[in-house]
């Protein structure tokens, strides 16, 4: 394969951060080693995506889909509609683009696109970022062609001849973060010299997280830290009022993750497999508070392989109320730990993943 070739890609995923970034990230990568290439994203046409992917300089077609409810609703009710219409839209968008190439990251926009490039013989991949897969990866398992992976175990869901243990890919930005703490703490317009707790509950946001800093504000004002608080689009209204608040800044969301990242001292995050992917290369102290509800209670799976190697700390939902002030107290009047904790985690970063995925996809493309 030489630069000179015009290759014509299809990413598609979404519904949140999760599966959004890593799709930016392997496009990125293409774009930088073919830069003649042509990208297209495919998305849902309600999600962040939307939104995310042209800020990220790509264009995108949004199919009519969503997720399937765990309770009876009229969501539910239109699903075979939205899935039938999402399978026409995808067929139509591959048969207009002609790709060479088509890549999932997860989500349920993925699901008939990808359905639909390998039925027509286009390679395909599709990475997978979490410990227990999502259905729309599952059920895409047997049509693709390889199955990129970030956890050990996954034979247990997908054929073992297609995986391929890459890791996640995670933003470029973040390789780096040691050499941006003076400037990322000026951006914020932080205190040098004072602890900055970094508040991420997901590209959604976390009711829970919310709650919890909401009620401990006077406490962590007691521990004398500041804080970057980004409580998420759906929570934004009602949180923003703090921003009133010494040594609170809070935020619907976080554009500069590696400023955000790189000013931070100690880090409350979900466990969501691109966040824990992201942190083990950020390399800080983590207080992980997996969210309960998602499927096989896979964020605490994910927390746990970090905690394990000493190298986070997990508290529960559950355990919030009961645990959090200790917790946090010992941590962030111990340097020492700190340090073990990131010096720990640092060491489970797998930096060249998306590398990895390239050069999977471009193996197909020789073939």
């Amino acid at each position: 394969m030489t630069k000179k070739e015009t290759y014509k890609i299809i990413l598609s995923g979404g519904g949140t951060g999760g599966h959004i970034y890593p799709a930016v990230a392997i496009a990125n990568e293409l774009k930088s080693r073919y830069p003649n290439a042509e990208f297209l994203f495919v998305g849902a046409k309600d999600r962040m995506e939307m939104e995310k992917v042209p800020q990220a300089g790509y264009n995108i077609e949004g199919l009519w889909i969503s997720g399937i409810q765990r309770k009876l609703t009229l969501k539910n009710a239109m699903f075979p509609i939205k899935l039938v219409s999402s399978l026409w839209k995808a067929r139509k968008i591959v048969r207009a683009f002609k790709p060479d190439f088509a890549i999932g990251t997860g989500g349920f926009a993925s699901g008939p696109l990808l359905h639909v490039a390998a039925s027509k013989g286009i390679p395909t991949l599709i990475q997978e970022q979490n410990s227990f897969p999502g259905i729309t990866n599952k059920l895409l398992a047997k049509k693709v062609n390889k199955i990129c992976v970030a956890y050990d175990g996954l034979e247990r869901f997908f054929p073992k001849d297609k995986i391929v243990k890459t890791g996640n890919p995670v933003r470029k930005g973040l390789l780096n973060i040691e050499d941006k703490t003076v400037e990322a703490k000026n951006f914020f317009n932080l205190k040098h010299g004072k602890n900055t707790l970094l508040v991420i509950g997901g590209s959604l946001g976390s009711r829970r997280i919310n709650q919890l800093i909401e009620k401990e504000l006077d406490f962590l004002d007691m521990q004398n830290v500041q804080i970057i608080w980004q409580c998420g689009k759906l929570y934004y209204q009602q949180y923003k009022i703090y921003n009133n608040t010494k040594n609170v800044q809070v935020y619907e969301f976080l554009n500069n993750m590696d400023f955000a990242y790189a000013a931070a001292d100690i880090i409350v995050s979900r466990a969501g497999a691109s966040s824990v992917s992201e942190l083990c290369i950020v390399g800080k102290p983590v207080i992980f508070i997996p969210s309960p509800n998602v499927a096989e209670d896979h964020q605490t799976k994910n927390a746990m392989a970090i905690v394990e190697k000493d190298a986070a700390l997990l508290i529960k939902e559950e355990d919030l109320d009961a645990d959090f002030q200790n917790k946090f107290s010992q941590l962030v009047s111990s340097s020492e730990k700190q340090k073990a904790l990131g010096t720990n985690i640092k060491k489970l970063a797998l930096v060249n993943a998306t590398n990895d995925i390239v050069k999977e996809v471009e193996n197909l493309l020789k073939k």
